[in-house]
């Protein structure tokens, strides 16, 4: 029994040998994987394509006289029977529709989104995002739908959220991807969600910089941030909003929301300029002078005016009961600037008799001369003869011009003086 095996072997062998000595033209194995050229259809496709289109002929009358049900299953017919030919997606494409206006939004959602998975390459891939578009903006907008107890139920956001994701995984650079992004930023706003909502702003700005919806999407930026910093004392909420806002100027000088960010800047401005002046406040009470004169300081530079009366007067105060450490706090803060306040402190201090008078005998002298043993040596207050002609005399010491070796031309030729009339000498009359 085993030595029939045995006698094969080299039979096997010399077979396969045989396949892989075979040269072929590509890396494909006897052509098996190979990439097939475009070819028209054959007498099959056409037959199958002729039946479908008779089919969707049939469904569509069906549709125009009411018989929906009728058309809805000539439909799905079409789709099962002849899935590779033309009047398949365009079946699939009408079914979806009847879908929609007879079912609720979410399966008629799905039902478009059927045929974009089978029929990516249809001439109706537009249209069907719009359409998914148009059930993601209703269900956005509240509408309630249907449930199987026949007790209407509005839909999550969550879920329309989900819609929105998967249009612009459908379409991810088409016209409709900005706005299905900031429609999601918007729903994540209006359910409170701030972090969530300023993220997908900033996706808007990232992925499509140049749209209307990231400008605004910008904008709604600075505006969420600035309010969540109006509820809370975190100071990175200030940042952001100031930081947004200010991107939005830099960029959209002139745009339609211009004023409202300008707005948002002095509200932000007004903010922080009162936070540094409650804390300035604080340390003022526990008799911290120093770090009270600059958190009130910083209260200046933000610019809102009620603040910095108010800044200015505490740092008069400051000024009066201790000078030292006002001073001290000013080293190292290129940016504080307390001459003002202490201008203004010193006026009303009672022992203040006015300025110092100025020193009149170092105002009524002259300037010297540079005197030292260094390298630097003025210049020769005296010019030495200057040179008129190549060898006439040579330039002399501490002289600025070089010496000249050669005459040269003028750079322009000299005219001749033009011939005027001589005049006659005036004659002596005889005595």
């Amino acid at each position: 029994m085993r030595a029939l095996p045995l006698k094969r072997l080299p039979a096997f062998a010399f077979a396969a040998a045989i396949l892989f000595a075979v040269p072929t033209s590509s890396p494909a194995f006897l052509g098996l994987f190979e990439k097939k050229s475009k070819e028209a259809p054959n007498a099959s496709e056409r037959e199958q394509e002729f039946k479908a289109t008779a089919l969707l002929t049939q469904a569509r009358a069906a549709q125009t006289d009411g018989r929906t049900s009728k058309a809805q299953g000539l439909y799905e017919q079409i789709i099962k029977v002849y899935p590779f030919t033309v009047a398949a997606s365009e079946a699939s494409y009408a079914n979806a529709i009847l879908i929609r206006q007879n079912s609720s939004m979410s399966v008629g959602f799905d039902a478009f989104q059927a045929f974009i998975d089978q029929y990516r390459s249809s001439a109706r891939f537009e249209d069907a995002i719009q359409q998914q578009y148009e059930i993601a903006e209703i269900a956005k907008g509240g509408k309630k739908e249907r449930s199987l107890i026949l007790v209407p139920v509005k839909m999550g956001g969550e879920e329309v959220i989900g819609m929105y994701k998967k249009i612009i995984t459908n379409a991810p650079f088409g016209t409709l991807a900005p706005l299905c992004q900031f429609s999601i930023a918007e729903i994540y706003q209006d359910i409170t969600e701030k972090d969530k909502s300023v993220l997908a702003y900033q996706t808007v700005v990232d992925n499509y910089p140049n749209t209307k919806q990231a400008k605004e999407a910008q904008f709604r930026i600075g505006s969420i941030s600035s309010v969540a910093a109006t509820r809370s004392e975190d100071k990175s909420n200030l940042v952001a909003a100031r930081d947004a806002l200010t991107t939005y100027m830099t960029t959209n000088p002139k745009g339609e929301r211009a004023t409202e960010a300008e707005l948002g800047l002095r509200q932000i401005n007004a903010v922080e300029a009162g936070q540094s002046l409650t804390v300035g406040k604080f340390y003022m009470r526990t008799g911290k002078t120093k770090a009270a004169a600059i958190y009130i300081n910083e209260a200046l530079k933000y610019g809102s005016p009620e603040a910095s009366a108010e800044a200015r007067t505490l740092l008069a105060e400051l000024a009066a009961a201790d000078p030292e450490a006002v001073s001290d706090a000013k080293k190292g803060q290129p940016d504080q600037d307390y001459t003002v306040s202490g201008a203004k402190n010193l006026r009303g201090r009672p022992d203040y008799i006015g300025p110092m008078a100025p020193d009149l005998a170092r105002l009524g002298q002259k300037p010297g001369m540079r005197t030292g043993n260094d390298s630097f040596m003025p210049i020769p207050l005296t010019e030495p003869t200057l040179p008129l002609k190549a060898g006439d005399m040579a330039t002399g010491t501490g002289s600025l011009l070089p010496p000249v070796t050669e005459e040269k031309p003028a750079l322009l030729p000299v005219p001749a003086a033009p011939g005027l009339p001589v005049p006659p000498k005036p004659t002596t009359p005889a005595p």
